[in-house]
């Protein structure tokens, strides 16, 4: 007689898991396991390479140190870790916007290069995204943070609420805005741009 397959348990939720780090801190690593690699990617777009590995390390640091003020009546972890990450990337916002104006003049940048070299088969040719990253550049720091982590971290609206502790209706009125502009930037554009930002743009 063979034995039963064993039960498949499933995994707690990110609040549970918070939770229990408080007496064990050693549960916070499932955490990172988590949600790093995306927190990683998303960093990458925005600042590029060299500035991914420590603001990713910072974002989760932070996270451990402040996991007794987290709000454990959110099951899920995401929103509240993207916004530690948007609040690092906004002290490195002078260079975000540079990034972006020397991807739009078409010349070499980190960051420029990391968008280019990320991305797949549903972004159009580099020469296509000069014209969105000029209008990404002319965004607001809290325009951008928006659209992006709509179009980027594929976060609802009301979980970019919750990231970045603003209300519903502010979200919804700075993704309009930045959705404007980006449009009237990318007026008579190729529209084949990045597929993502695009997206976020049109729809809405």
């Amino acid at each position: 007689m063979t034995d039963p397959p064993p039960l498949h348990r499933p995994e707690p939720d990110d609040a549970a898991l918070i939770a229990r780090s408080l007496d064990h801190p050693e549960a916070f690593a499932r955490l990172y396991d988590r949600y790093a690699p995306d927190i990683h990617r998303y960093v990458t777009r925005r600042l590029g390479d060299g500035a991914a590995d420590d603001i990713t390390a910072e974002t989760f640091l932070i996270a451990f140190r402040t996991r007794s003020r987290y709000d454990a009546a959110r099951a899920a972890a995401r929103p509240w870790l993207y916004g530690i990450a948007a609040n690092l990337i906004g002290k490195h916002r002078r260079s975000e916007v540079r990034a972006l104006r020397a991807l739009a003049r078409g010349g070499t940048d980190p960051v420029a290069e990391s968008w280019v070299d990320r991305a797949d088969s549903r972004v159009a040719a580099q020469a296509a995204q000069a014209p969105l990253a000029g209008a990404l550049a002319g965004l607001s720091a809290g325009d951008r943070h928006v659209l992006l982590l709509v179009a980027w971290a594929d976060l609802s609206y009301q979980e970019v609420a919750d990231a970045l502790r603003i209300p519903l209706g502010t979200v919804r009125s700075r993704l309009n805005r930045a959705r404007r502009k980006v449009r009237a930037a990318l007026g008579g554009a190729d529209p084949t741009l990045v597929h993502d930002v695009q997206e976020a743009v049109s729809h809405g």
